[in-house]
């Protein structure tokens, strides 16, 4: 007989198989919605209809949210046996520690101390870490044992609870508030804590040095106050400490008057070595992001020991932008072996190469660089002529091993909520399971998240694994009708806004950054207003469609006010486009490789780096075979 089936059965094998999988979609939407009511229904718990709707959904992952819920919403002392039992069976997962908190809130408001130190396990809550030391106080715990941690808890730059206000009275009775972790703590709230602690604070100290608190908050809230040297009476070492801090934060508000002090405060103030070295650093940083023309004497004052990646990026920068390239080649080939090997400095040391005159070993170090799929190795390959190498190396898995690990509940609920678009419960569910895998695993995880469409934990698991080789997974054509219809429509290259939106959220829809960008492309509120004319709201942003017109017109409008030039157009969406303006401002001309490396801010220099390599590999990915670096190496920027 042959092996191989009749027409007829094979098209009834896979009819059965779409039926079965339509089914199952079916099925799997009936259940979202039955929990999606039952939700709704979670306050009347006892009535019929929720039963009736509970009853239904045994088996579905998102059950245990509603055991929780009602855990949550109809707590009562006589359930503590349920909640415990509950806690123990999914402990450690996000279905723990919302319950969890307000149970212990529960019981601390109803004094119930025995449960709640049961209960209770080590967490950053402040308030309810207090709440623990003082019931183990009551129940007879030696002050030995606890007082000595809430030195920990005492010694940070902003105000702690209320709660633990008894407990920090008894800590100081006992001594541990001592005048140097007094002074620890003013210093913690003024650089980078509350400052409107200070005052508090400075009525701790003995009267006499209450004018080193005062002396912190003035500076803390304008650092030039630290320019006359008669505000610092006795030329102290706790001074020094208050001087230092300020000129770190002086040079980058007016250079002139940070250098102009300084010249004076070393004279009178006992810096320490540590101290001066850090002043150092960060005026040679501070003066070469500006191009002062003291930058280079700074950056040649910095200590050896203190060499890191920053101070080699501006002393190459001065170097760079005066396109001394002897020097250049010196000063690259002088670098430890670890920083010369780097991808950058082995790019800019073959560009020195074959600027000076040494052809062959320049087009043998670019030559190995052009192999990379890296910003600078695509650089290295417009410039010798080579073609671009992707290195892509699909990951191999088996529907065995996916079938393996979606067993595991915590997957079933991240895959869930994400289907429901409940984006950050199920990245919560994902970080919970993804702590269970290891690395083999996890990579399987991400090819499961990239066909379910979920395509940032794909792209964030496999940077977390070290496995970057899979250019599908990495950087995947998502929401692929909606970016090219949109760029289509503002004729811009949809390869870039691929990249753009790769390089702003790695596809997350509901991104949410501090500066308070939003979606997809990382839209600014304001921005938004501007260009749909009208207010706009954090939902509409959030909407993946809506985000990706917005984004897209937004960098059309940069394109045009650049003419057309895009590496300008792209700093401008990260930076802004009155700060890139201000770069330019009687800008001498220089080649783009150069502009970009030079560019003042680092976010905005690797965000440029970023979003042109990731171009490169969408032009590739869309059909686009002309090289983006093929322009950027004869491009010029400035007058």
């Amino acid at each position: 007989m042959s092996r191989l089936r009749s027409p007829l059965i094979w098209f009834f094998s896979i009819f059965i198989t779409c039926l079965i999988s339509t089914s199952t979609i079916a099925n799997q939407t009936s259940f979202r919605k039955i929990f999606q009511q039952a939700e709704k229904q979670i306050w009347q718990h006892n009535t019929a209809r929720y039963q009736t709707l509970y009853q239904q959904l045994n088996y579905y992952p998102l059950q245990p949210y509603l055991d929780q819920q009602r855990l949550i919403y109809g707590m009562k002392l006589s359930y503590a046996e349920e909640i415990s039992q509950f806690l123990q069976k999914y402990q450690g997962s996000p279905l723990d520690w919302p319950l969890r908190k307000k149970w212990l809130k529960y019981l601390a408001k109803r004094n119930q101390q025995i449960l709640f130190q049961n209960f209770f396990i080590s967490t950053s809550n402040v308030e309810l870490t207090c709440q623990y030391y003082q019931y183990q106080l009551k129940s007879g715990v030696a002050e030995s044992r606890v007082l000595p941690k809430l030195t920990s808890l005492w010694l940070v730059g902003k105000s702690q609870p209320k709660v633990c206000d008894p407990l920090f009275s008894r800590w100081q009775k006992a001594g541990y508030r001592t005048k140097d972790v007094i002074w620890k703590r003013i210093a913690l709230a003024a650089d980078g804590g509350k400052h409107t602690l200070i005052p508090y604070l400075t009525k701790l100290l003995p009267e006499k040095e209450r004018y080193l608190g005062k002396l912190w908050h003035k500076v803390r809230r304008d650092p030039a106050y630290i320019s006359k040297m008669n505000r610092f009476p006795q030329k102290s070492a706790k001074e020094a400490t208050i001087a230092a801090y300020g000129l770190k934060r002086l040079i980058w508000r007016d250079p002139k008057k940070a250098l102009k002090t300084y010249s004076k405060a070393i004279k009178v103030l006992p810096f320490t070595e540590s101290q001066l070295q850090q002043i150092v650093l960060k005026f040679a940083i501070a003066l070469a992001s500006k191009d002062h023309k003291n930058s280079k004497e700074w950056l040649a004052k910095v200590d050896e020991n203190l060499q890191s990646k920053n101070i080699v990026q501006w002393r190459m920068a001065d170097l760079l932008r005066g396109q001394n390239w002897p020097e250049i080649k010196k000063s690259l080939i002088a670098l430890p072996k670890k920083l010369h090997e780097n991808n950058q400095w082995q790019y800019w040391y073959g560009r020195s190469l074959l600027a000076t005159g040494d052809k062959v070993l320049g087009h043998e170090v670019l030559s190995k660089l052009a192999d990379k799929r890296h910003y600078y190795g695509f650089l290295a390959a417009s410039t010798i002529q080579q073609n671009v190498n992707l290195q892509n190396i699909p990951l191999e898995i088996t529907n065995t091993e996916k079938m393996d690990l979606l067993k595991n509940p915590a997957a079933k609920r991240a895959f869930e909520f994400f289907h429901i678009g409940r984006f950050h419960s199920a990245r919560r569910e994902w970080n919970y399971w993804l702590s269970q895998l290891n690395d083999r695993e996890k990579l399987v995880a991400s090819r499961i998240a990239y066909e379910a469409k979920w395509f940032d934990r794909a792209i964030f698991t496999l940077s977390k694994v070290g496995y970057l080789n899979d250019v599908d997974l990495r950087f995947p054509l998502a929401f692929e009708d909606e970016i090219t219809h949109s760029s289509s429509n503002y004729k811009i290259n949809p390869a870039w806004a691929f990249a753009i939106a790769r390089r702003e959220s790695s596809f997350m829809a509901d991104a949410n950054s501090p500066a308070g960008a939003k979606g997809l492309m990382q839209v600014m509120p304001a921005t938004a207003k501007q260009l749909h004319k009208r207010n706009v709201t954090n939902k509409f942003l959030m909407n993946a469609n809506e985000n990706i017109k917005l984004g897209t017109q937004y960098l059309k409008r940069l394109l045009d006010r650049h003419k057309g030039n895009q590496v300008l157009a792209t700093a401008a969406y990260n930076a802004g486009p009155y700060r890139v303006k201000s770069w330019l401002k009687g800008l001498k001309s220089m080649p783009a490789d150069i502009w970009i490396e030079t560019i003042p801010y680092k976010e905005t220099r690797e965000y440029v780096k970023s979003v042109l390599a990731y171009q490169e590999i969408y032009q590739l990915k869309v059909g686009q075979n002309k090289s983006l670096f093929d322009q950027i190496s004869k491009m010029s920027i400035g007058q």
